[in-house]
C-alpha cells in the first residue's frame, strides 16, 4: 500500500481533486461544494474520492494544510535558529494564507483553520527548538514550542482584525525582543 502512495499516477489524481476543490471554493462556499461537484470537476468517480480522503472535511483539511506549508516553505526553518528573521517569516506566511483564505470565503471554519495553523506552527518550533537546545528537556521544549505556535496564531488574527493599520513585518517586530530576550527586557529600557 505504501508503494502505492508515491505512485506518480496516486499523486497526480489526489492533486487533481485538491485543485478541483480550491476552485469550487473559489466559486462557492465550503458548505455548499458536495462530493458529487468535486468529483465532477476533478473527472473522477466517488470511489476515486474516497480512496484518497474520509470525506470533505478531511479534503478541506488536507488542503489547508498543503496550502499552509507552501506559505510556511517549512524547509528553510528547520536549518533555522529562534531569531528575527525566523519569526518575521513565520509570521508573514501565516498572514499571507490567512488572507489568501479571506478571499477563498471559509467563514464558519476559522477552528479548523486555526487548529492547522497552530499545528504545523508548533512543529516548525520544536524541530528549531530541539536543534538549539539539544540537551533541554523535551517537555519544556514542546511546551515553548505550544506557546509560540499559539501566541504567533493569535498575533496573526488581531494582524487580520486590522490589516492596513500596520504591516506583518512590523507588527512581529514590535514583540521579538520580549520573545527573544524576555519579559525583563522592558526593564533594561
Amino acid at each position: 500500500m505504501e508503494q502505492e502512495k508515491t505512485d506518480p499516477r496516486v499523486l497526480r489524481t489526489r492533486k487533481l481533486i485538491m485543485d478541483s476543490f480550491i476552485e469550487l471554493s473559489g466559486k462557492k462556499e465550503f458548505k455548499d461544494i458536495t462530493i458529487k461537484d468535486i468529483t465532477t470537476e476533478a473527472m473522477i468517480n466517488r470511489a476515486t474520492f474516497y480512496y484518497h480522503f474520509e470525506d470533505i472535511y478531511d479534503l478541506l483539511e488536507k488542503v489547508l494544510s498543503e496550502v499552509l506549508l507552501i506559505n510556511l516553505n517549512s524547509e528553510p526553518y528547520q536549518h533555522s535558529e529562534l531569531n528575527e528573521e525566523t519569526f518575521v517569516g513565520i509570521f508573514k506566511a501565516i498572514t499571507n494564507f490567512q488572507l489568501s483564505l479571506s478571499n477563498r470565503c471559509h467563514r464558519g471554519y476559522e477552528d479548523t483553520i486555526a487548529k492547522i495553523i497552530r499545528d504545523q506552527l508548533e512543529v516548525i518550533f520544536y524541530k528549531i527548538l530541539v536543534k538549539q537546545h539539544p540537551t533541554d528537556e523535551e517537555n519544556a521544549l514542546k511546551i515553548t514550542a505550544t506557546m509560540l505556535s499559539w501566541g504567533m496564531y493569535g498575533a496573526s488574527v488581531e494582524w487580520r482584525r486590522n490589516p492596513g493599520k500596520v504591516s506583518p513585518e512590523e507588527m512581529i517586530k514590535l514583540a521579538i525582543p520580549y520573545m527573544t530576550n524576555g519579559i525583563d527586557f522592558a526593564n533594561e529600557k
